[in-house]
């Protein structure tokens, strides 16, 4: 018979429990809860992703220069399974988030959550958006467009420079996004539409066809010349020219007739040549 399998060491298990303990010890609670910018913003949450405020001087005095400020995003029914990494190997990342029901994105540091409000600088509102990073562009970390319409709880969780958590926020409000609707689903039928749509809709065709009514009379009337054109006035017409008279010379006939020829008025009188 062989030797008895040996028991775990009491000690063992009482510095294990101890270490977790004091793990759990050391993480500092911050009394803060994310939560959607209160800016009036359109598209403040969309069926992808929502915009958070920014965390401006909730780390202050909690992180060091070095640590890193990361978003934590889970389902809400997952929120309460998730246990913060103890290395930067095993922070959750976005692929997994089907499966794991949570993933952490957006590291920031302490100088980029200034407590000045730099809308007044720059026109900019302090706002995080989660789920905007289509392409993957921050890599390995992506803030990948959210899958569902959830709801979504988040939290920020600061670790130092080795990946340890020291410093954590409460979990938010759940978040639902927007849902489409099905093209299937939306009813086109008029006769569901209300008496005063259909009213309005009358109204609005009938002014639509007096304008196009109006508009055919003013060009008919404004071309019309083209093909009609107007008829000459009587005085214009070939065979009935009146002119005034008017007189060409000078001289009236009277007088004219009278005169001897070679004694017009303005010739010189020429000498004769007969004996």
């Amino acid at each position: 018979m062989g030797p008895p399998g040996r028991q775990p060491c009491p000690c063992l298990l009482l510095l294990l429990v101890l270490s977790c303990f004091q793990t759990s010890l050391s993480l500092e609670r911050i009394p803060y809860k994310p939560q959607i910018t209160a800016w009036n913003l359109e598209g403040k949450v969309t069926a992808t992703t929502f915009s958070l405020e920014q965390p401006r001087c909730v780390f202050d005095g909690h992180a060091s220069a070095k640590d890193t400020i990361w978003l934590v995003v889970a389902f809400t029914n997952a929120s309460r399974d998730f246990r913060n990494p103890q290395t930067l190997a095993d922070i959750p990342v976005s692929p997994r988030m089907l499966t794991d029901r949570h993933f952490m994105t957006l590291p920031l540091s302490l100088d980029q959550l200034p407590c000045e409000d730099p809308v007044g600088v720059s026109g900019s509102s302090p706002l995080l958006r989660v789920g905007n990073d289509f392409g993957c562009h921050q890599q390995p970390y992506c803030n990948v467009p959210l899958p569902g319409p959830g709801p979504y709880s988040v939290k920020f969780l600061l670790m130092d420079v080795g990946g340890a958590p020291t410093a954590e926020t409460e979990w938010s409000d759940p978040i639902t996004l927007h849902q489409g609707k099905a093209p299937s689903s939306i009813d086109t039928w008029p006769g569901r539409r209300s008496g005063c749509m259909i009213v309005i809709a009358s109204i609005l065709s009938s002014l639509a066809g007096l304008l196009l009514l109006a508009f055919l009379a003013a060009s008919t009337v404004r071309f019309s010349s083209l093909w009609w054109p107007k008829e000459a006035p009587e005085h214009l017409r070939i065979g009935s020219f009146m002119g005034k008279r008017y007189v060409t010379h000078h001289i009236p006939p009277s007088e004219a007739a009278t005169l001897p020829v070679g004694c017009e008025p303005g010739l010189d009188l020429l000498p004769s040549l007969s004996p």
